[in-house]
């Protein structure tokens, strides 16, 4: 709890004033906030072996603190060997206390075990939210390396409230995230 405290606390004191004064913002309710952090894994080997699914599901559960919800198909695809409603990926949208706890974690232990930040793929998608690709999931602490049976990527996309991407950059660099230069990727 005293995490979720020091992210919230650490805003609301530094982060809210110093993008209220960068950006000349005339209300408090312009100054954006970070809404939700959505965790995704597609799995398209899953549909070859089953037992992806309930694995990823797990790993992400204990990432995350929160149970990982399954994705199914909307469509066949003959193409993709795919049938309409088969699993194909897990996702946890995170919120409110398990959100600040997660960026907390990502931030300060996980993405600093990277070497060299080759592993990882940015975008911003116009709108102020920034979506981070990871290719291994073993970063993260609470995964085991030696129960590990097959190295699974994610997307974490943080949704910000901000109108544009240079709104959202300054609160997410405000937050920790390393980002390659110091401009937008």
């Amino acid at each position: 709890m005293s995490n979720t405290a020091n992210l919230k606390k650490e805003y609301a004191e530094r982060i809210a004033p110093a993008l209220k004064e960068k950006f000349q913002y005339t209300s408090t309710m312009q100054i954006p906030v970070l809404k939700k952090i959505v965790i995704n894994q597609g799995l398209g080997s899953a549909v070859l072996d089953k037992k992806i699914i309930d694995v990823a599901q797990n790993e992400l559960t204990t990432i995350t603190g929160q149970k990982a919800v399954v994705t199914i198909s909307r469509k066949d695809s003959a193409s993709f060997k795919l049938r309409k409603k088969m699993p194909i990926g897990v996702m946890v949208t995170l919120r409110r206390e398990r959100m600040y706890e997660f960026l907390e974690r990502l931030v300060r232990v996980a993405l600093p075990r990277i070497r060299d930040f080759k592993g990882i793929e940015s975008k911003f998608d116009g709108r102020g939210n920034y979506t981070l690709g990871i290719q291994e999931q073993i970063i993260f602490p609470e995964i085991n390396i030696d129960s590990i049976t097959k190295i699974l990527g994610m997307n974490i996309t943080f949704v910000t409230s901000a109108k544009t991407d240079e709104e959202g950059y300054a609160l997410l660099k405000e937050f920790g995230l390393p980002f390659k230069n110091s401009k937008k990727d």
